[in-house]
């Protein structure tokens, strides 16, 4: 009854912490998000606690995590985590400063879905797991801030700014992507970073796989089979080539996405920011044979101002 009560309880606060927006404006979604992290955490925690499963391991501060060796952060989890921010202060960037260090970490993953019901079917997020190690963090990305207008813009530039990763939903499906913010465009709704502060804006999204990937049957973008050897007659330019079109015109396909942050700790003696995020892009296409999924993405982030 416990591990069934414990299954129930996550399954729906995850489901909750996945509803898609509503019209409104950024504050709204971003206050809905955090009180999903609540729910979302709680379920967690109380599911580890019957099943005694191994925690993530706590976030500590920049400070603490740089006085660690090697071989103490080794094995702990701590490299896959954001740093914690201490602090609610106020940080106005001057001119030529830019957000160095960044990192983004998600802590939920959620895939759009077709679903059937009394006939009729309908598109819902449905919570998933991830199945990717411990990698899956994006770290050390760093771009210009400009102030044009009154407002903080980030322009990012470089750094760790995409991790493979794989998701699996509830019936063992599983589901690749790309997880990035190559090229992101984050507008701000102010001068400073302080609590509250939001920006988001959209990125692309490179194919999950490049041109020199091999599939099964030998083919690939830019080396390997065009076509699959075992099944000439049906790739002759003739009746049946259509069907297996896709499957042989490998392509690299660049979706985008978007990404909404709400900063909500400042140390300002640090120059340091942190806050949550939420993410939406696509999927794996298969290099262009499959019709990519919408994914869903919630976390936390760390950045220092310089």
């Amino acid at each position: 009854m416990k591990l069934a009560a414990a299954c129930t309880l996550a399954f729906a606060a995850s489901a909750n912490a996945f509803a898609p927006a509503t019209s409104g404006n950024r504050a709204t979604q971003l206050n809905a998000m955090k009180d999903d992290f609540v729910k979302v955490g709680a379920a967690a925690l109380a599911g580890a606690a019957i099943f005694g499963a191994t925690l993530p391991a706590q976030a500590i501060t920049k400070s603490e995590l740089n006085q660690l060796s090697y071989l103490q952060v080794k094995g702990t989890g701590l490299a896959n985590r954001c740093s914690e921010v201490i602090g609610e202060d106020t940080i106005t960037p001057k001119s030529g400063a830019k957000l160095a260090e960044m990192c983004i970490e998600p802590k939920a993953w959620a895939v759009e879905e077709e679903i059937g019901k009394a006939g009729k079917t309908e598109k819902k997020f449905v919570n998933s797991k991830v199945m990717t190690r411990q990698t899956y963090t994006l770290e050390g990305i760093e771009g210009s801030i400009k102030t044009d207008g009154g407002a903080i813009t980030f322009v990012e530039e470089e750094g760790i700014d995409y991790a493979p990763t794989t998701v699996q939903l509830p019936g063992g499906e599983r589901v690749p992507f790309l997880f990035t913010v190559k090229e992101l465009v984050a507008k701000g709704n102010g001068p400073a970073f302080k609590p509250g502060f939001q920006m988001g804006g959209d990125f692309s999204v490179p194919s999950y796989r490049t041109g020199l990937f091999l599939d099964p049957k030998g083919r690939g973008g830019v080396t390997g089979y065009d076509m699959a050897v075992a099944l000439p007659g049906l790739q002759s330019g003739e009746e049946g080539d259509a069907d297996l079109f896709k499957e042989n015109n490998k392509t690299f396909d660049v979706g985008q996405g978007r990404i909404e942050m709400e900063v909500n700790k400042v140390n300002a003696d640090e120059g340091e920011i942190g806050g949550v995020f939420v993410a939406s892009q696509p999927g794996d296409t298969d290099m262009g044979s499959k019709v990519p999924k919408k994914i869903l993405t919630k976390g936390i982030f760390y950045a220092k101002v310089q």
